[in-house]
């Protein structure tokens, strides 16, 4: 392998532009520094408190192909619109297809929390249309308009765009949650 020859006027540059250098005295890392404090342990969330008190949504059953539109009171029909155009980028997706409502409402409560944790600002769910269902109505649809009228972070939702599900997924407009400030910076969603 040849020596790279450097230019003296390279050379000076360098020099100058690092500065004054101290030798390090040691080879050991440290991988804690002394003076920190240990970070308070993380109290397990209820999921239950996500849900507005005293709200009963009263809303008709929708049917295969309705789609669904929601706006929490002081949201702005042009924030609806927005939504619905697609103006706020989807950061987070969940499929509920194939679940029964109890399970289906466990996991939208858990993917909502870990949203608003998250500070995602938009998020798709899909439930699909509920052809399959045993009823004449879809059941999964119907459950999750009224879940999102009544939880406390939802403040907007509509149905999706027809290539992105269309009558069978929902856009979400969640509010920016300012008790969990930048948390999970880099981390797994679901650690």
């Amino acid at each position: 392998m040849t020596k790279k020859i450097i230019n003296p006027n390279d050379s000076d540059l360098f020099r100058e532009s690092v500065g004054n250098v101290r030798a390090v005295k040691t080879d050991k890392v440290q991988l804690r520094p002394a003076n920190t404090k240990p970070y308070p342990k993380l109290q397990p969330h209820d999921l239950n408190e996500d849900w507005q008190t005293g709200i009963t949504p009263d809303t008709d059953n929708v049917s295969h192909e309705e789609t669904l539109s929601y706006a929490a009171p002081g949201i702005q029909n042009s924030v609806l619109a927005k939504l619905r155009k697609g103006f706020f980028g989807v950061q987070a997706e969940m499929d509920l297809h194939g679940l029964n409502s109890e399970a289906a409402k466990h996991q939208l409560l858990k993917f909502l929390h870990v949203s608003t944790e998250y500070s995602y600002r938009c998020v798709h769910i899909i439930h699909g249309k509920g052809y399959r269902s045993s009823e004449n109505h879809p059941v999964l649809k119907n459950h999750i308009n009224r879940w999102l009228r009544q939880h406390k972070d939802v403040q907007a939702f509509c149905s999706a765009s027809p290539r992105q599900g269309g009558a069978g997924a929902v856009y979400v407009l969640l509010k920016i949650s300012k008790e969990y400030p930048d948390k999970y910076d880099g981390q797994d969603m679901y650690d």
